[in-house]
């Protein structure tokens, strides 16, 4: 690497020194590379360690960068692409579902939760599952589950745990799905998803939240929680759209 000092810009330093380091990112490292430490990287741009500090820290949000305990700063593998209005109807666990279950049990669900599913102060079946890319955890999800979708359980005798889930899974599928709608809204993490995804408590996520219908009743509701800087949202028929860093490169 060599030497490159920053001109005078109207711009914050930090925010002309993302730039720059996003452009070597793109030239002169590939995924899982470790970068510099902050004294190295300081000197090369000729900038305070605070600065550094600052634009290393947007690069994070954005996802082009992320910090791993005992490791370093690291180049970040491309975003998880959520897909999003594609028409596409499937109940959760079919197919090439990218979503690992992790336990089911039965609880009452949070008030808005029960609201939707009209199921009172009845338990539901609670599905938890998780999702990873490039080996790291960049999503988690609650599937809220009637018993009344899923009524031939009582045969079923794995009490909890991953097989529980897969079982109440694969009885959902056996209803007949009329449609599934889906928001998406930007929150923070709380300690438990924090806590699941590797991410400081307050940390920017992506709530989506999916409802599941079936003869015009909600038969699941499923929220899952993204990490912010690992996933991006995708509409339509070709979710591998990708824009580069470099506003001059075109989409491919």
């Amino acid at each position: 690497m060599g030497t490159t000092q920053l001109e005078t810009v109207p711009e914050p330093k930090y925010l002309h020194l993302k730039t720059v380091l996003s452009e070597a990112l793109d030239s002169e490292f590939s995924v899982g590379e470790i970068l510099p430490n902050e004294r190295d990287l300081a000197a090369r741009f000729g900038v305070a360690r605070a600065t550094l500090r600052q634009a290393l820290e947007q690069l994070e949000l954005e996802g082009r960068l992320q910090r791993r305990r005992g490791v370093g700063t690291t180049v970040a593998p491309p975003r998880v692409g959520v897909a999003l209005g594609t028409g596409r109807q499937t109940w959760p666990g079919t197919g090439d579902d990218a979503w690992q279950p992790m336990d089911c049990e039965r609880a009452v669900p949070p008030a808005p939760v029960a609201a939707a599913l009209d199921t009172g102060t009845d338990e539901v079946h609670l599905v938890r599952r998780f999702r990873m890319s490039q080996g790291r955890r960049v999503a988690t999800e609650l599937l809220y589950i009637p018993a009344a979708s899923v009524p031939d359980l009582s045969a079923i005798d794995a009490p909890s745990g991953p097989a529980r889930a897969r079982a109440v899974l694969r009885e959902l599928q056996r209803l007949e799905l009329d449609r599934q709608d889906r928001a998406v809204e930007l929150g923070s993490a709380g300690a438990e998803d924090a806590k699941e995804l590797d991410r400081l408590p307050g940390s920017p996520v992506l709530v989506v939240t999916t409802r599941f219908t079936v003869r015009g009743r909600t038969a699941a509701l499923g929220v899952a929680t993204y990490r912010a800087d690992t996933c991006r949202l995708t509409f339509g028929d070709t979710p591998d759209v990708e824009i580069h860093h470099d506003p001059e490169r075109r989409a491919s």
